[in-house]
């Protein structure tokens, strides 16, 4: 169950999307889930979609590449791990691999996870959009996946 969440903040320029949400875990578990490969692969993608491959060197200089694939039609995209602080804060790249030039420029996202008691505020940053639809899309799937995220996350926080 979602503690908290919210789009965009009163403030949020036009060409930042901003998610946050407050997860029910500390951010030990929280930032393990968000940088071990095994457990990527099992939530990152947005609704109906399956993740076939995901490729992972989670270091400073390290890259990513996935696939999500829904109704047999594949979308990839990539980044690199620009800075790593663990349990605090990560940035990256990201882009598309689509081949359309205005659709696949490279944005920069950063994930903050801050602690509140036993529970993690997630803030997920990602900028900048050429276009406020561009933003609008990118935050219907990354919400999507942050709530994939939160799932596994409770199913870790549980079985343990």
């Amino acid at each position: 169950m979602t503690l908290m969440s919210s789009i965009n903040p009163a403030g949020t320029p036009a060409d930042v999307l901003v998610l946050r949400r407050l997860i029910d875990a500390t951010p030990d578990l929280v930032f393990a889930v968000w940088s071990d490969p095994r457990h990527v692969a099992e939530w990152w993608r947005p609704d109906g979609y399956t993740t076939p491959v995901f490729e992972m060197d989670f270091r400073v200089g390290g890259a990513f590449r996935y696939c999500i694939r829904k109704a047999g039609r594949d979308s990839w995209a990539r980044g690199v791990y620009r800075e790593i602080v663990p349990k605090s804060r990560i940035v990256l790249t990201f882009q598309w691999q689509s081949g359309d030039a205005a659709h696949d420029a490279e944005t920069l996202v950063t994930v903050s996870f801050e602690a509140q008691d036993e529970r993690t505020l997630l803030t997920f940053r990602q900028e900048p959009f050429s276009s406020t639809a561009s933003r609008h899309s990118h935050g219907v799937g990354w919400n999507q996946v942050l709530a994939s995220f939160e799932s596994f996350v409770n199913k870790q926080r549980d079985s343990s």
